[in-house]
């Protein structure tokens, strides 16, 4: 009703959906949550062979698309690409659910009441639906995963319809086949969130051999406040940790927990979040999602410029 469609055609377009198991079945938490986290393992899933030699292919095709949107956005090359390494591995693997079916399903059978996601899902599917009707898409045909995204940077059909836009001016807006159209579209979403031009992602830092129980509380308050910048270097400093730069204004603590060392102790790496890193997180909230963007990225890089 909220959107005009007519009831007769919705119920032909329904009429053809059918439950995925198998969406709703990956939807459910993980059955090793209780392992701890690793941001070494996570790493070597993502920067790895596979990943840097096809995205240092998709950089030499894609050179000059990747140039325009880093001038016309203020987005780096290498932040575009490492969002397509680790989403898609360049477009080889974005799904193969029809996405009217796995939208349906979590829209209606969500699987997990303990964290009902279904209106976030239900608003998916109305986009679709919309994308259906304004756009000409065909819904029976179009594939993605099982939670739904499209394409090779897999973007929701919600972010498509306010994010995606026509890079490469056919008239059309195509994530699959376009690489112009992919690359504006991964600029312009970043853009729109707030990407700040020449700024850096994070600020790596130094931490005494000790901290003490007060250090180790502010840490602690400081990583639980999450992505935003709201932290001063001053604040820092008080926690123990220090960083050569001076030019920031405001940062996140980020921590990547890396394992325990030989006598049980964790070990975990912490980084100063800039307003960049937030925005990468915008695309997923994991914190190793956002630093093996930034690390695929940053190798792809390195080992163009060796070149």
């Amino acid at each position: 009703m909220r959107e005009h469609f007519d009831r007769a055609n919705l119920l032909r377009v329904f009429a053809d959906v059918r439950y995925s198991a198998t969406a709703a079945r990956l939807m459910m938490p993980s059955s090793t949550t209780s392992v701890r986290r690793d941001w070494n393992v996570y790493r070597a899933r993502f920067v790895e062979p596979v990943r840097l030699a096809a995205g240092f292919r998709f950089w030499d095709d894609n050179a000059d698309l990747l140039a325009r949107a880093e001038r016309e956005f203020g987005v780096p090359a290498e932040i575009i690409v490492g969002i397509l390494g680790v989403e898609t591995v360049y477009g080889r693997n974005t799904g193969s659910f029809r996405v009217v079916d796995a939208l349906t399903t979590l829209a209606f059978d969500y699987p997990n009441k303990q964290r009902d996601r279904s209106a976030f899902f239900r608003e998916q599917l109305t986009d679709v639906l919309l994308m259906t009707r304004e756009d000409g898409v065909d819904l029976a045909a179009l594939k993605g995963s099982y939670a739904g995204a499209i394409g090779m940077p897999q973007f929701m059909p919600g972010s498509i319809r306010s994010y995606a836009i026509d890079y490469d001016g056919d008239g059309r807006i195509d994530l699959v086949g376009s690489a112009a159209d992919v690359i504006g579209s991964v600029a312009n979403f970043l853009a729109q969130h707030g990407w700040v031009r020449d700024l850096p992602a994070y600020l790596p830092l130094t931490s005494p051999a000790g901290l003490d129980a007060t250090q180790a509380a502010r840490i602690d308050v400081m990583v639980d406040a999450g992505s935003v910048p709201t932290f001063s270097l001053t604040d820092l400093a008080a926690a123990g940790l220090a960083t050569g730069a001076a030019s920031v204004d405001s940062i996140a603590l980020i921590d990547l927990p890396s394992g325990s060392d030989a006598s049980g102790r964790p070990l975990v790496t912490y980084l100063a979040g800039t307003q960049n890193f937030h925005v990468i997180t915008r695309y997923n909230r994991s914190y190793f999602y956002a630093f093996s963007v930034i690390e695929l990225g940053s190798t792809i890089k390195a080992l163009r410029d060796v070149r």
